[in-house]
């Protein structure tokens, strides 16, 4: 059975840009086989390059191109959504290089299109007002992904979607996101890849963005047991017996070459 291969970075890969234990070796062991790859992430902090150079240092092998970035993904849908717009980006991190085709500016009051990306000390009870104040004038908001936490090593600190929650709350509208767990970035990525969704093995801590998300998408969800993995929400899962549970779930990204060996054979 042909197979190919999504990765999410932080939290399978990586924590705080450390290699997790034995995540280079399994990594490598899968590249050194030819199966084809992609890596798609929620990551904004960082541009693709910068983010292929983080993982150069950490040990792995990863070009800028093999990255499709939640930056990258929102660049492309509101340029082809709104062209020759102006657009104003809320983000924690150097992303510009990511978000070509868009007229990018600094100034709210001139700007057309609003993009949400990472969140961090940009997210400031000042500049989220500005945002409520225009979604509530009708201008259109897009995030670049909902999620909700991301993983450090000192733990868990919230996200965008946390303040989205609210923003949508306090408009009455509904914010649109473009990265996981939408299936726009996953539909890319299975493109790039050139195979069927249900060829694809989306590997990822993110219980509901990387994994359930993937899975809604045809492709087939592999949750590890690192970065913002809890326990007690698996065990949620399994008491809801109607609901959706992961395909497979692993330890560590270690132990992925295993298991690609069993659904290669299947």
């Amino acid at each position: 059975m042909a197979l190919g291969l999504l990765f999410d970075i932080d939290g399978v890969m990586v924590t705080s840009w450390k290699a997790l234990p034995g995540a280079v070796e399994a990594i490598t062991e899968l590249a050194d086989r030819g199966i084809p790859r992609m890596f798609l992430t929620n990551t904004t902090s960082r541009s693709r390059g910068d983010i292929a150079k983080a993982l150069e240092e950490c040990g792995f092998e990863v070009d800028p191109d093999e990255i499709l970035s939640a930056a990258k993904l929102t660049a492309e849908f509101v340029a082809s959504t709104y062209p020759g717009k102006r657009v104003w980006v809320l983000n924690e991190g150097p992303i510009a290089e990511d978000m070509t085709g868009v007229e990018l500016t600094d100034d709210p009051s001139t700007a057309d299109v609003v993009v949400l990306g990472g969140a961090g000390e940009v997210f400031t009870h000042s500049t989220l007002s500005t945002v409520l104040q225009m979604l509530l004038d009708g201008v259109p908001v897009i995030a670049m992904h909902r999620s909700m936490t991301w993983s450090t090593e000192r733990g868990l600190c919230i996200d965008t979607g946390v303040y989205l929650e609210g923003l949508e709350k306090a408009s009455g509208t509904k914010i649109k996101a473009v990265g996981k767990p939408s299936p726009v970035g996953f539909r890319a990525a299975t493109d790039i890849l050139g195979l069927e969704p249900t060829q694809v093995v989306m590997v990822g801590d993110d219980m509901h963005n990387d994994v359930l998300g993937a899975q809604a998408a045809a492709l087939v969800g592999v949750l590890v047991r690192t970065g913002k993995f809890r326990e007690e929400a698996l065990r949620a899962l399994q008491r809801d017996e109607f609901g959706p549970y992961p395909d497979h779930v692993i330890d560590s990204v270690a132990d992925l070459p295993e298991l690609i060996d069993k659904l290669a054979g299947a």
